[in-house]
């Protein structure tokens, strides 16, 4: 499979420009990407099976994988939910398609953003980690908006072999996460 715009970057301008900044001793030290995990969580999806059926079905579609459905682990009486009952959907990408979600999340989706003035640079979790939610997923050009019954959010975690969220930040920002100023 060929490389990818942005692993491409990475590997030819991103890892020595962290190189040099961080002064690493080894190649091994300079942070890299591991996955990327998109989240659907869908709470009125365990009364209605069509919409978590739909939602696993576009959000296979945004990430070229199969998208696996997520289960409640307890019952809860005040959610009326019970154990075992869908809850909403999830993907974990690694290697190729992870650059490709990246490539298409940072140069496609995110400018389609309604007034879109940047990522709040909050989402990091004190170990290089980045979290971030996006309100709707019609964003990505795989969904059809005449197709789409509802608008559903998403949370996508990007996960570093950063040690620190300034390693973090550094290794998204140069590969082009678009951090407002």
């Amino acid at each position: 499979m060929a490389q990818c715009h942005l692993e491409k970057l990475y590997h030819e301008k991103v890892a020595p420009a962290l190189l040099k900044e961080f002064g690493y001793s080894s190649s091994m030290q300079i942070p890299r990407l591991e996955k990327v995990s998109v989240n659907m969580g869908l709470g009125e999806g365990a009364s209605n099976h069509k919409l978590i059926d739909d939602a696993a079905a576009e959000l296979s579609r945004i990430a070229s994988q199969k998208a696996v459905v997520t289960r409640a682990k307890k019952s809860i009486a005040a959610f009326k939910l019970r154990e075992g009952m869908a809850i909403g959907c999830r993907v974990t990408l690694r290697g190729a398609r992870m650059w490709d979600f990246l490539d298409k999340l940072m140069n496609f989706a995110l400018p389609r953003v309604r007034d879109f003035r940047g990522v709040n640079d909050r989402g990091f979790d004190g170990r290089g980690n980045f979290t971030m939610g996006i309100k709707e997923h019609t964003i990505f050009p795989e969904i059809e908006i005449d197709r789409v019954e509802g608008v559903k959010g998403m949370n996508i975690t990007i996960v570093t072999t950063a040690s620190s969220d300034k390693e973090g930040k550094v290794l998204l920002d140069l590969l082009g996460m678009p951090f407002k100023k």
